[in-house]
């Protein structure tokens, strides 16, 4: 009795998954209303995004209104922002030429004396052809490493395409060399400066200079020639402003700055490009980036070849969200952009 039991028992088991696969089949709506696909793999999505409330009620807030990130450049607002920025990350910011190259040097009011031998090379954002970012991102990286940073203010597209950016970024590179160890010498950008700082590399180890100690690589991509995911499915601002980003996907980008250069030049799109034996590399980026893709796929080649590389992504944020900087997401961030640098600078 006991041992028909345990048959049947068994044949039971047994038979229950195929029951529910069928019923599965049986209720697996024949065509999804919300998500079309083409022949060629064309995806048309329709969905409702609501904002989660898994981010702080400040970001929560800010994505609820849809107000700007950043102030308007020139208002009341903007002097605010500026304002709060310099009392929350106290630097003197200095103007000058290094190298024939224009940059900023920033120092912070609170620079440790054992920091002294060091350096950060800061390379704002801005899609090559505007600086949207070099006071911002040198101050608050400044303040809190307690290191000196020069902000290097490239020449721009379309006066000024690939390769003048890396050039101006080599040209810091080599003056620094001259005074600091590059044990003692990081670089980091955001956007496009983070997209320069994987060309400036690639391109140091081509001239067959040392490489930096670090490399922050904060929402970038790596590959010209290819866009990920990401790149069709967000703007800057997140699910708002894609139509701006349309011009671009359609010549696949960043055409005043790659001009008809071959996009898969290993300088221009470092993926194509040896990565073994780069610098530990922070990436870090968001979900709502449309830069997300190429950030990613960047850690990914990095850990292929044994890199240090690690990735830190934030829910739901847009691109470059820490340039709000007083944000609980950029504050987080931010502090780990600038502790990871610091740390691997000694």
């Amino acid at each position: 009795m006991d041992r028909r039991m345990t048959r049947r028992s068994l044949a039971s088991l047994l038979t229950v998954p195929a029951a529910l696969r069928w019923r599965a089949r049986a209720q697996s709506p024949v065509a999804d209303d919300l998500t079309t696909v083409d022949s060629d793999g064309t995806a048309h999505v329709k969905r409702s995004v609501p904002v989660p409330k898994t981010i702080s009620s400040e970001a929560y807030a800010l994505m609820v209104s849809g107000k700007r990130w950043t102030p308007e450049p020139g208002t009341k607002q903007a002097a605010d922002f500026a304002e709060r920025l310099h009392a929350t990350y106290p630097v003197e910011i200095t103007e000058t030429t290094l190298a024939g190259v224009a940059c900023k040097v920033v120092i912070p009011k609170h620079a440790a004396p054992h920091k002294q031998d060091r350096v950060l090379i800061c390379l704002h954002g801005g899609g090559f052809t505007s600086d949207s970012g070099s006071t911002l991102e040198g101050t608050t990286i400044a303040a809190l490493t307690g290191t000196k940073v020069i902000a290097v203010e490239y020449r721009l597209a379309p006066q000024h395409p690939f390769p003048a950016a890396v050039d101006d970024t080599v040209a810091i590179y080599k003056n620094a060399l001259k005074e600091y160890s590059p044990k003692k010498i990081g670089v980091y950008g955001t956007s496009a400066g983070a997209v320069l700082s994987a060309q400036m590399a690639v391109e140091s180890r081509r001239l067959g200079l040392p490489l930096p100690a670090v490399l922050g690589f904060f929402s970038g991509y790596v590959d010209l020639a290819r866009y990920g995911d990401s790149r069709f499915l967000y703007g800057t601002s997140g699910f708002t402003n894609f139509s701006a980003m349309l011009p671009a996907l359609q010549g696949l980008g960043m055409v005043p700055y790659v001009g008809d250069h071959d996009r898969k030049d290993p300088v221009l799109s470092p993926i194509y490009a040896d990565l073994k034996g780069f610098p530990p590399t922070l990436c870090m980026t968001s979900t709502r980036d449309h830069c997300l893709s190429g950030t990613v796929d960047f850690h990914r080649a990095l850990l292929r070849v044994g890199v240090d590389a690690r990735l830190m992504v934030f829910d739901a944020m847009p691109h470059a969200f820490w340039y709000l900087f007083d944000l609980p997401e950029s504050r987080e961030a931010l502090e780990a952009q600038a502790s990871f640098l610091d740390r691997h600078l000694g």
